[in-house]
This record gives structure tokens, C-alpha cells and sequence, in this order.
């Protein structure tokens, strides 16, 4: 990491919300706010909203050195053209990129990442991989899934992103569990993606589907179904509720099935789960059970030398990574 004088703006830009921070050379968070993503008033005013936002960051840092502008956004993206390719939570965008849109706008440079892919960056130099190494576990695979409203995720391999030819590699919320024709429509536009059968937009869907054909008691008839979240389904399953248990099982069982086939994929040594949902497989203590079932659908005993954990980042990885891309540019001029 550079140590360089200076600050680092960097923003964080999902479906719901675009957060801003002022980030140090130590991948530590100064100022930090967040407005909600204007879905639905048009492509001319999303960019608008987002250049306000990092405007506030640069006008907070009065006269200390900005090295660069750090954007993760909700892809995919072109990380080279900052060109977004129909990006299901940032669908109005599609086809603009944000280095065009933006570049001449500010003064400095500006360099642009998939969130997922960039906590992911956050979390091994940061989170998740510093916490295995300061008990002596070298991590040198880390793949990190964020479960949220959608489902995202990154490699990385001895400290570098695993990208792929566009910077679009890992898009771990479309690889496909369901294959049949009847399987859960996923934002995407396929069936039964990941994202379409674990996000916490699934799992409060998937809960809302079963109760008009759920003639036995449950908690879940105290709670308006136009409000249900995935949280409340996570809730009622600790008081034992028995359609939560069955949602929250399914769920498990396609998440394991899901991380198994990534593990064959990629060979981490960590695994590293964030996201609101994650929050939910927390407070339910499932993180054994989902790990047991992994194993058990993994080829050979290699294969399962990995470690499972939640993510040590919170909200602010994506920033995080964003900032730690900034300084990577840097060192590489």
C-alpha cells in the first residue's frame, strides 16, 4: 500500500445507495456519507446524484491532497471504459461509462471497479485475510460472496484481483443452480441463478410465494407481506418457526451448492461471506451447517482445506478496495 501524502475519495455505488467517503493511506475511513440511488428518474440525473456526492467528499478535504477518485459500482462494468453492460441494479446506466461521463469533470484521475470484486480487495489486505494472518494462517486464495439484495463476489489470488478479460470475472451471483425450466427468474434476466435463489430479495419473495399455500401456523401471519424482509425470515426461523426453517434449509442447501462449485473453480483457502444475509446466517449460527455441506459435495480432501468466515469490513469494504485500487495505480507509475 502507498504511503504517500494524501487523501483518496472513493464511492461505493449499489442499487439502493451511493456512499461517499475520504479514505487514508491506511484503507481507514476520515468522512464518510451516503444518498439514496434515484432509481427510475433517468440516466442524466443518477449521474448527477453521483457527482454531487463525490463533489461533497472533495470540498471536505479543504486543502489536503486528493490522489485519485476510487468508484465501485454494482456491474457488470468494463473496468478499462468504466462502461457499464446491463447492470440489473443500475439498469439505467446501461451503455454509459462513468470515465466519459466524469473525467473531464474533476481534476483528478478517476479509476473504476466491480464493489463485490473490490470488498473483496478490502477484505484480504484488510479484513478477513489480515485477521487469518495474525494468527499465522498465510492466506493466498480469497473468494468473498456478498449476499444482499443481489449476490456478488471476487477472487483473489496472492494479493491481486483475479479480473478476466473485461475486468468482469467473477460474477458469482449468475452462475446457474437451478436448471430447470421452472427455476426462480433472476434480475438478470436468466433462471435460477444464484443471486435468484439466496439474495435477501429471494429469500423475502420465496417466504411471501409459500404463505398463500401455507395452511399451518406461523409467525410470519403477524407481519405485512408487503413490508416482509429477509431479516423477519431469519428471525421467525430462531423461534422455530417451521416455514422459516424450510425456506432458510433451501436456502442453505443452494448457497452450499453454489460455494462448492466455486471452490472447485478458483481453490480458496478462505471463503469470506458478507452482506445483510449474512447477518442473518449470524445470528442463526448456520455458518458450520452451511460449511458442513459444502464439504460434503467437495472432490477430494484438498479441496476442503479452506476456512469459512464473515467479513470484517462491513459496509465499507467496497470504499475500502476502492481506495487500495487508487494506491495500487500509483505504485504501478
Amino acid at each position: 500500500m502507498s504511503s504517500q501524502a494524501g487523501v483518496i475519495v472513493a464511492m461505493d455505488w449499489g442499487g439502493s445507495w451511493a456512499r461517499t467517503s475520504v479514505v487514508n493511506h491506511a484503507g481507514e475511513l476520515m468522512w464518510t456519507m451516503r444518498v439514496p440511488t434515484p432509481q427510475g428518474t433517468g440516466s442524466e440525473n443518477m449521474l448527477r446524484v453521483g457527482e454531487e456526492a463525490l463533489l461533497e467528499a472533495i470540498r471536505w478535504c479543504q486543502s489536503t491532497p486528493i490522489l485519485g477518485i476510487g468508484i465501485a459500482v454494482a456491474g457488470p462494468i468494463d473496468v478499462e471504459s468504466g462502461i457499464f453492460y446491463t447492470p440489473p441494479n443500475l439498469l439505467e446506466l446501461n451503455g454509459i461509462s462513468l470515465i466519459e461521463a466524469w473525467q473531464d469533470k474533476f481534476i483528478y484521475p478517476i479509476h473504476i471497479g466491480n464493489d463485490a470484486t473490490l470488498a473483496a480487495l478490502a477484505e484480504y489486505h484488510l479484513g478477513a485475510g489480515l485477521c487469518q494472518r495474525k494468527v499465522g494462517r498465510d492466506v493466498k486464495t480469497l473468494l468473498y460472496l456478498t449476499i444482499s439484495t443481489g449476490v456478488g463476489g471476487g477472487v483473489i489470488d496472492r494479493g491481486n484481483i483475479l479480473l478476466g478479460a473485461h475486468g468482469m470475472a467473477a460474477e458469482i451471483g449468475h452462475i446457474k443452480i437451478d436448471a430447470s425450466s421452472s427455476a426462480d427468474l433472476c434480475n438478470c434476466g436468466g433462471r435460477g441463478c444464484l443471486e435468484a435463489l439466496v439474495s435477501g430479495t429471494a429469500i423475502a419473495r420465496k417466504t411471501v410465494n409459500a404463505l398463500s399455500n401455507f395452511s399451518e401456523t406461523t409467525i410470519l401471519n403477524d407481519i405485512d407481506i408487503t413490508r416482509l424482509s429477509s431479516q423477519d425470515v431469519f428471525t421467525a426461523y430462531s423461534a422455530g418457526d417451521s416455514l422459516s426453517e424450510r425456506i432458510i434449509n433451501e436456502v442453505i442447501s443452494d448457497l452450499a451448492r453454489g460455494i462448492s462449485d466455486l471452490i472447485h473453480s478458483f481453490n480458496p483457502d478462505l471463503v469470506v461471506l458478507g452482506g445483510g444475509v449474512t447477518g442473518g446466517l449470524s445470528t442463526t449460527n448456520l455458518l458450520g451447517n452451511l460449511k458442513s455441506q459444502i464439504s460434503d459435495s467437495l472432490m477430494s480432501e484438498r479441496h476442503k482445506d479452506f476456512e469459512i468466515m464473515y467479513a470484517q469490513l462491513g459496509d465499507s469494504s467496497g470504499m475500502i478496495g476502492a481506495s487500495l485500487m487508487v494506491q495500487s495505480s500509483l505504485q504501478d507509475i
